[in-house]
């Protein structure tokens, strides 16, 4: 194979490296681009996109240069231990009218209380500030044997049994008296083993006197209304 013609002082021929010029030139341009896009001399290049010019032409952008978008408030919290539905949808900012089973009788009275309305067949637990603590349907006595009026607990029992042998019953609260016997809350009695009423039929009258609650519901009112708690019967 034959040799290139030595060059000055016996070395081979110069080549200039093109690539290294073109690199050299390109980010002379981009930076030249980014410093008269950020002085507004460029058309087309404002200010705000200085930065990510300037960013290509070091090689790398950073993106946490820019702000993140802003994000909507936490819905709030809202503790749902002794509120009405009414009060929970206001804590949630929806303007709705609280439920009716939540808005107390007429002539109800005032205070820490139990309510019972013969005609709702209904019974509100009333805590501080008439704030209703509980609320539920209820079935009284078959017979007008209560008038309205303010009375209170005077008795209670654990478990009891009905006159007439009419079953027997838990979580007893006495607060009137009948002309055979005491009048007060408990649960739906139980006879022969079974229930003298299911839970769906509560809401109507159904009893002998007193005034009957799912199970759950009678315990409530039991730990709510010990001896000399107000109970205020409506019409």
């Amino acid at each position: 194979m034959g040799r290139r013609p030595a060059g000055p002082a016996g070395q081979g021929t110069v080549r200039p490296r093109y690539g290294r010029i073109t690199s050299a030139l390109g980010s002379v341009t981009v930076t030249a681009v980014a410093i008269l896009g950020a002085t507004g001399a460029l058309p087309g290049l404002s200010s705000a996109d200085a930065p990510v010019a300037q960013g290509r032409a070091q090689g790398a952008v950073s993106l946490t240069s820019f702000e993140d978008p802003p994000q909507p408030p936490a819905p709030p919290v809202v503790d749902v231990g002794l509120v009405t539905p009414g009060e929970r949808l206001a804590a949630l900012g929806v303007g709705a009218e609280p439920a009716a089973s939540d808005v107390l009788p007429a002539d109800s009275g005032s205070g820490r209380r139990v309510v019972f309305s013969m005609s709702d067949q209904r019974v509100w637990l009333v805590g501080r500030a008439d704030r209703v603590r509980r609320t539920y349907l209820v079935s009284g006595s078959l017979t007008d044997n209560l008038k309205p009026g303010s009375y209170e607990v005077y008795s209670t029992s654990r478990e009891a049994i009905g006159i007439d042998d009419s079953g027997t019953m838990n979580h007893m609260v006495r607060f009137a008296h009948g002309e055979r016997a005491a009048i007060g809350f408990h649960d739906i009695p139980v006879k022969d083993g079974r229930r003298l009423q299911t839970r769906a039929e509560l809401g109507t009258p159904q009893s002998s006197g007193c005034i009957r609650q799912a199970r759950p519901d009678a315990k409530a009112l039991w730990d709510f209304a010990p001896v000399g708690t107000t109970v205020v019967v409506v019409a």
